[in-house]
């Protein structure tokens, strides 16, 4: 199999993956904080399995500064999960999913406020589009307050996702998974305090979907991420990024019977287009020879947002942690 053909294979199935995260997460019977601090546990558990079969440890290339930016991405991370299955609650997959794909536009208005990074007219008319496209896609009504509360949710969790992009992409020397490994462990002491153990006792089988979360969803869906995009261009990381939505709206229908009414499905392509077109854009604007030195950074200057939203790229020095690309994951 062609290096690219496999790259191929590998995303695709990490987003098929991604687009089946909500149904783990809703019939967990668990509330989202529990859900996350499982999904810490489990995840870290896989992260390092995998990290200490593969040597990631020896040679790790952490500074003060790089693990320090590692957890204060781990923050972030974990927030944005807790808030986008919030979302689940409050609304459906289906939205809370489209709404969340918002991400690479409150990266660009981080650049603009944080590093006053110029925003060009071009990027400012595809802004416009997408928030044409929110509008539609939220089918909120007055006094709809469950949607509102589920669409508040699903854009806290896209800010708190593009803030743990903008931290992590200033790591540089150090493998992604040992990134999202330091991120992970973060949860754990932050969400403790949160987390509804007496809850557990009536979740039953739920354990299988919150192991699931963890090593499926946390631990397998990040190798296959960082292993495509060592292989695959710009482009088709770009728009192999949107099966995630693209399955998780088909799983929502299929398992809970829920779809967007026909003015909401008018907005779904309005934020589609316009995050493909910024993220190409955001790589075409990288230095030549910057994605490749620079592997974590993905198409749009930001990780890819899958609702498993794994830690951004960053500037690993094995060839799995390479990315063509100028920093997008969940």
């Amino acid at each position: 199999m062609r290096n690219e053909t496999r790259g191929t294979v590998e995303l695709t199935l990490a987003m098929v993956l991604s687009g089946t995260l909500g149904v783990f997460v809703v019939e967990s019977g668990a509330s989202p904080f529990t859900v996350v601090f499982f999904r810490c546990l489990f995840g870290a558990l896989a992260l390092g399995l995998y990290s200490l079969v593969r040597g990631f440890f020896t040679g790790h290339g952490f500074t003060p500064r790089t693990f320090g930016l590692a957890a204060l991405g781990g923050v972030f991370i974990v927030f944005n999960w807790v808030f986008l299955f919030e979302a689940y609650e409050a609304t459906s997959i289906s939205l809370a999913t489209v709404v969340y794909h918002t991400q690479p536009f409150f990266l660009v208005l981080l650049g603009a406020v944080l590093t006053r990074e110029r925003i060009s007219a071009g990027r400012l008319g595809w802004l416009a589009l997408a928030f044409a496209g929110l509008v539609l896609v939220s089918g909120v009504r007055p006094g709809d307050t469950a949607s509102l509360k589920g669409l508040g949710f699903a854009l806290a969790a896209a800010v708190l996702y593009a803030l743990a992009t903008f931290v992590t992409k200033r790591i540089t020397g150090v493998r992604p998974h040992l990134v999202a490994l330091v991120q992970v462990l973060v949860g754990l002491p932050l969400l403790l305090p949160f987390a509804g153990f007496g809850e557990l006792g009536g979740i039953g089988g739920g354990w299988a979907w919150l192991v699931g979360l963890g090593v499926i969803h946390t631990g397998l869906m990040y190798v296959l991420m960082y292993a495509a995009y060592a292989k695959l261009p710009t482009a088709k990381i770009a728009v192999l990024a949107f099966t995630y939505p693209a399955v998780a709206m088909g799983v929502d229908w299929a398992v809970y019977g829920h779809h967007i009414g026909l003015v909401q499905a008018l907005g779904v392509p309005l934020i589609v287009l316009a995050s493909l077109r910024v993220t190409l854009s955001g790589a075409r604007n990288t230095a030549p020879g910057a994605v490749r030195d620079n592997p974590d950074l993905s198409p749009s200057g930001s990780a890819p947002a899958p609702a498993a939203a794994p830690a951004p790229r960053t500037a690993g020095h094995a060839p799995e942690a390479a990315s063509p690309v100028a920093t997008r994951a969940g």
